[in-house]
């Protein structure tokens, strides 16, 4: 298992399990908040896959992606129906038993007035061998952590709510910078420049991104590292390349107007 302390770079991967998420019935809404969230914290978000609600495609997928990255977080599949299975599914790729825990029944019970705990949603206590709760201060319902997997619920509120109650379990590295260079090229124009001065900066992540705007094409070059000398100075190229093919740099805000 990967962990911060022996990794310069702290890592995370994201499983969104479900059959809604792959039919286009649901949107999924997750990936961008928690790939926003945890690269503030140095957790750099580096793979994200979906899966449909069968239970060796989410063993394999989870099985790969804990041994890879430090962290994983799952979405999906945790409430109280016959297709949510990744606790399930959880406790056969790490190899443990799952049963009701008390501490989950303990909250259940509090919340649902009495009689109401039945057997469906007593599903939701069931947690593997080893796992600690998170706390789901939405629908109180917890999801849990066992090693370097978190488990959480698909629906988006519950989810953003359950990051913030496991914020104090990661450990993160430095946080990415960004930089962006906007300009009014064609990225045939601009490649062979800026492919020289990505392999000049390994520690820099450079990325070529057209749009089309005020009836003009364009490109935005995405800068992204840890380390800010490097950044600075691959940014300085970038926008000395980008003036050597006879463009300026263009702000932002000016293209999200559709001016420049």
């Amino acid at each position: 298992m990967n962990t911060p302390q022996n990794k310069k770079t702290v890592t995370a991967a994201m499983l969104i399990i479900g059959d809604e998420i792959l039919s286009g019935r649901t949107k999924d809404a997750n990936l961008a908040h928690f790939a926003e969230q945890l690269g503030a914290m140095g957790i750099q978000m580096r793979e994200a896959r979906v899966v449909p609600d069968v239970e060796d495609e989410i063993v394999d997928a989870l099985n790969a992606l804990r041994e890879k990255y430090t962290y994983v977080f799952t979405t999906g599949g945790i409430g109280p129906t016959h297709d949510d299975i990744t606790a399930d599914c959880v406790a056969k790729a790490f190899g443990v038993g799952i049963d009701y825990d008390p501490r989950a029944v303990a909250i259940l019970e509090a919340h649902y007035p009495k009689g109401h705990l039945n057997e469906a949603r007593m599903r939701m206590t069931r947690v593997p061998d080893g796992g600690d709760l998170i706390e789901n201060p939405i629908s109180h319902a917890p999801g849990f952590v066992i090693e370097n997997v978190f488990v959480m619920a698909g629906i988006p509120v519950v989810a953003e709510a359950m990051l913030e109650s496991v914020r104090v379990k990661l450990v993160g590295g430095k946080p990415v910078q960004s930089r962006a260079v906007n300009a009014r090229l064609a990225e045939g124009q601009i490649a062979e420049g800026l492919g020289a001065i990505q392999n000049s900066y390994a520690d820099v992540s450079i990325g070529s991104y057209p749009f089309y705007a005020k009836g003009k094409f364009g490109v935005s070059l995405v800068l992204r590292s840890t380390e800010l000398d490097q950044l600075d100075a691959a940014e300085a190229d970038v926008i000395a390349l980008v003036k050597s093919l006879g463009a300026e740099p263009i702000d932002r805000g000016a293209l999200m107007q559709g001016e420049g």
